[in-house]
């Protein structure tokens, strides 16, 4: 299975880069086995605000990830994750939030993780991978 982090959403709706709106498109289309990760759901539509000054409205960011909801496993947060995360922010220097994304994706199960946020290739088994 595979997961995004935030900004692989958001550059899938963000016009003013369009080679990276390219890729990031590009890429969720091809990802049949998706897991939308709760956090990186919420961080997202708080994010996308930014978005509304170039005509993208907080209506489109609900559906766009009701639309993933419907097509992706959705993971979602949990005790063990919230402990697997303190253990990796310790052994990895990752801030709270990265490492609450990567323990999600651990516990889901998860072989990759695209981003461009992260400076490791690999963790604890699953592989990061920056699309751009």
């Amino acid at each position: 299975m595979n997961a995004v982090d935030t900004n692989i959403l958001i550059y899938v709706n963000d016009p003013r880069d369009r080679a990276k709106q390219a890729v990031a498109a590009s890429l969720m289309s091809t990802l049949t086995d998706g897991v939308l990760v709760w956090q990186v759901a919420c961080e997202y539509l708080a994010a996308s605000r930014k978005l509304e000054q170039l005509g993208y409205d907080r209506k489109q960011a609900y559906q766009y990830i009701r639309d993933l909801q419907q097509v992706w496993y959705t993971a979602l947060p949990t005790w063990t994750v919230i402990d697997r995360a303190e253990d990796l922010m310790n052994r990895f220097s990752l801030s709270h939030w990265d490492s609450m994304i990567v323990a999600a994706c651990l516990e889901a199960n998860v072989q990759i993780l695209y981003t461009e946020d992260f400076g490791y290739s690999a963790i604890d088994g699953l592989k990061i991978v920056n699309p751009f």
